[in-house]
Formats: structure tokens, sequence, C-alpha cells
């Protein structure tokens, strides 16, 4: 069974809100860290530093799926 997602598993500088989390939960677990990395990127390029349902959403979106 997979762990919990910890905060830890973050950028200490991003802030994920819960849906962001749940949306992130569903991303199949072996792109996961790939996925992370580029939703970070994008948050960061939108000078955010929370990671939203609609930044992860569009990560999904590059990402194809």
């Amino acid at each position: 069974m997979e762990k919990p997602m910890s905060n830890s598993d973050y950028l200490d500088e991003l802030v994920w809100t819960t849906e962001a989390k749940i949306k992130y939960k569903n991303i199949p677990y072996f792109v996961r860290s790939q996925a992370r990395q580029r939703i970070e990127q994008i948050a960061q390029a939108l000078g955010s530093d929370t990671i939203t349902a609609e930044i992860v959403e569009k990560a999904r979106i590059e990402f194809g799926q």
C-alpha cells in the first residue's frame, strides 16, 4: 500500500491546497514524481507560492492525460 503524502513530499516554499493534493493523488503513481516537478515549475513560473487544483490540472493537460 502506498504511503500517505506528507508535507515533506512537497517543496518547502510551496503550499498545496487540499484540492490540489487530491488531484495529484489521481495521477498514476509511476509518473507522479515527474508530474510533481512540472506542477511546482508551473506554480513558480506563475509566481504562485500555492499549488492549486487549477495548476495541477494545467500540468495534467500538458501530460496529455
